[in-house]
């Protein structure tokens, strides 16, 4: 795999702001806090209310780690300072506290998007059944399961445990072989580092003042675009045809995002220039050229979210390639694991801490780096302990599942488990590289592939929960590595975090259900006239409608081309493998080009643009580049991820930006 070639040009940003290995780490149990709980208790609540009114009204949910790190920052600061005003003494606050309650609130709201209230659960319920129309072919009413808060939240205890035990065992391999980027939890624990830090050391002084300059600029940028960004999502410069109008129509833009422009400048120039090749292959040429076969390989005028015209070629292509990556990839880990424990065992010694394909390298490493590859190893996971539970919930889960959904039979259950750990290993590796969780794609590819094999006899009901219980997995699975990555960076033991996992995700199982239960009785979820019209709620429900056809509903030519690009995925990979060193890294990475298929090409040139300055930048001063390039990009996408909190108040309070700023062709005369 090239993440191995690149970690040279990803450690010196990643590293910076990390501190010196003087530093008293404190045990695991003393970073699991009661007021950490707490704090998380009510964060979640918060973030949980924000995630479903988003969900409920455009179906986009921004990340909140970085805004969950630094209110939990804010509220155990003024915890504290309250206490101590009545002569209370409070434990000191350490770095590994915050990341427990960053990674506790991350784990809560997000099963209020992996949960699907605004989609799969709702698409279910009568009220959308209705929508659709009961004339709509295949829109039968023994297909409809309406919601209630038991079996939401029993659902939820069954499904979101699962996916935090399906890549315990290659956590190392992610964050430590790898060197993955996971630029969101990069961001997060540079922030973290950043607000605790007691180090009077200069570079670290300047890199924090740096992270705040540009974390203000970010958030400052973000609140002057929003008073241009109008009302729906065709407005102000989100928007902007900055390349040109036909070239906008095909989602090449610049999209002034600091986040993605930030991921640029903190990941491999391989996998920004990998996003870029990826966009112009499908947006520059083949999309358009299938465009061209409308009413030949699939019905014209069709809806833009049609999985019979070119909304399926996107989903499934894309699919294909980070597939074939993806099993590329988990087959080469589990070849070299066999092969470092045979060796192990031949010389009877143990296995090394940290796998390197070329060698035992272990000892040029950087202080800073040997520190972060310690604490991290120290409290270890056993991998036989993440299997059997793994076993065990998912055996629950295939018993208990098929009771609350009649339709979707034990032997679905499992097969979905059976696969479940690959599209986990497949999503994590590829949000580590882009920032990108497409988790709801394989959500839909699990609704698709199930509703086609119950058929008509329960089919979509089956499909959506089959959806449930992929997304759940997939989701959580990414989460954590994101997580995971914050807490190497910021020397917080594995164990707590995994602990914090588990808590998050049972405070989730409540919390989400029951402030969604909030909306739902309040308004009229669904209305497509009203403030919550949950958007897609009904594209699942027709999604799964469809999927019982099975694939011959899918347009002509997709599934060649699928395994053209699955092909291509593994070929890339190999040729990776088998050059030079010199040659390989300039190989595209095929999971970093499959994200354009999916998204557009807009983020990719965000993230061009970050690794064009990066590059620059490099040239000109490389040793400044090292040391503030990680600052500059962490600030970007703080300042990024801070502004959704006020965007979101906005919206709840129903405070529209005043302007509409939209760009249109001059007109011509003859």
């Amino acid at each position: 795999m090239g993440s191995e070639a690149d970690s040279a040009e990803m450690t010196g940003p990643l590293l910076a702001g990390v501190p010196a290995a003087v530093e008293a780490v404190p045990p695991w149990r003393e970073q699991l806090t009661v007021r950490a709980i707490v704090v998380s208790a009510i964060l979640g609540v918060l973030f949980c209310l924000v995630t479903h009114k988003l969900n409920l009204t455009v179906g986009i949910v921004p990340s909140l780690s970085v805004a969950a790190g630094l209110l939990g920052y804010v509220l155990v600061r003024t915890w504290t300072a309250v206490l101590g005003m009545f002569g209370v003494v409070s434990k000191p606050f350490t770095k590994q506290e915050n990341t427990v309650i960053q990674t506790c609130v991350v784990a809560c709201y997000g099963l209020a998007i992996s949960g699907g209230f605004g989609s799969y659960m709702l698409a279910m319920d009568q009220k959308t059944y209705e929508l659709i129309g009961t004339d709509y072919p295949g829109n039968t009413a023994v297909d409809v399961k309406n919601l209630s808060l038991s079996w939401m939240i029993g659902f939820m205890f069954l499904v979101s445990f699962i996916g935090i035990f399906s890549l315990v065992a290659l956590r190392k391999v992610m964050v430590i072989d790898y060197k993955l980027t996971y630029p969101s939890g990069t961001a997060t624990a540079m922030l973290i580092n950043s607000v605790h830090t007691t180090t009077e050391v200069e570079l670290v002084e300047k890199q924090i003042s740096c992270l705040g300059k540009y974390l203000s600029i970010s958030f400052l940028w973000n609140c002057f675009k929003w008073f241009f960004s109008g009302v729906g999502d065709s407005c102000g410069f989100d928007n902007f045809p900055s390349l040109g109008l036909a070239a906008f129509k095909n989602t090449f833009y610049f999209d002034f995002s600091p986040t993605y422009i930030g991921c640029g400048l903190i990941c491999p120039h391989i996998v920004s220039c990998s996003a870029l090749i990826g966009a112009i292959i499908s947006w520059g040429f083949l999309w358009p050229y299938i465009s061209t076969k409308a009413g030949d390989w699939y019905p014209a005028e069709l809806e833009s979210n049609d999985f019979k015209g070119l909304y399926g070629y996107k989903v499934f292509v894309s699919i294909s390639l980070i597939l074939g990556d993806g099993i590329y990839n988990l087959v080469k880990i589990i070849y070299s694991t066999i092969k470092e424990t045979m060796n192990a065992r031949s010389n009877q010694g143990r296995l090394p801490l940290v796998w390197v394909q070329e060698g035992d390298k272990i000892s040029k490493l950087p202080a800073k780096e040997k520190l972060l590859n310690e604490v991290f190893v120290k409290d270890n996971i056993p991998p036989w302990l993440a299997a059997s539970a793994y076993v065990g919930l998912a055996a629950i889960s295939t018993a208990i599942v098929p009771i609350m959904f009649s339709q979707l039979k034990w032997y679905l259950v499992l097969s979905a488990y059976v696969v479940a750990p690959l599209l986990a290993f497949c999503n994590s590796y590829n949000t580590g590289l882009t920032n990108w969780s497409i988790a709801s794609t394989y959500g839909k590819i699990g609704l698709f592939i199930f509703a086609s094999w119950v058929g008509h006899h329960g089919g979509v009901i089956a499909g959506l929960a089959a959806c449930g219980v992929m997304m759940s997995i997939v989701s959580t699975a990414g989460d954590l590595m994101q997580d995971i990555k914050t807490g190497y960076l910021t020397l917080s033991s594995p164990r707590s975090m995994f602990v914090s996992q588990l808590i998050g995700t049972a405070l989730g199982c409540v919390i989400a259900p029951l402030t969604f239960w909030l909306y739902w009785v309040a308004f009229d979820i669904g209305n497509p006239d009203g403030m919550f019209k949950a958007p897609y709620a009904a594209i699942y429900r027709e999604m799964s409608i469809m999927g019982v056809e099975g694939f011959s509903v899918l347009p002509q030519n997709c599934l060649a081309i699928c395994f053209v690009f699955f092909f291509v995925a593994i070929a890339f990979n190999l040729m990776r493998d088998i050059t030079p060193k010199s040659m390989s890294k300039f190989i595209p990475l095929p999971m970093a080009m499959a994200v354009p298929f999916y998204i557009g090409a807009y983020f990719a040139i965000d993230m061009f643009v970050g690794t064009v300055i990066l590059f620059v930048w490099e040239r000109v001063n490389r040793k400044e580049s090292e040391d503030f390039a990680g600052a500059v990009a962490s600030g970007l996408i703080c300042g990024d991820g801070m502004w959704s909190v006020p965007s979101a108040m906005l919206s709840i309070m129903r405070i529209d930006p005043p302007m509409c700023m939209y760009i249109k062709p001059s007109l011509t005369y003859g």
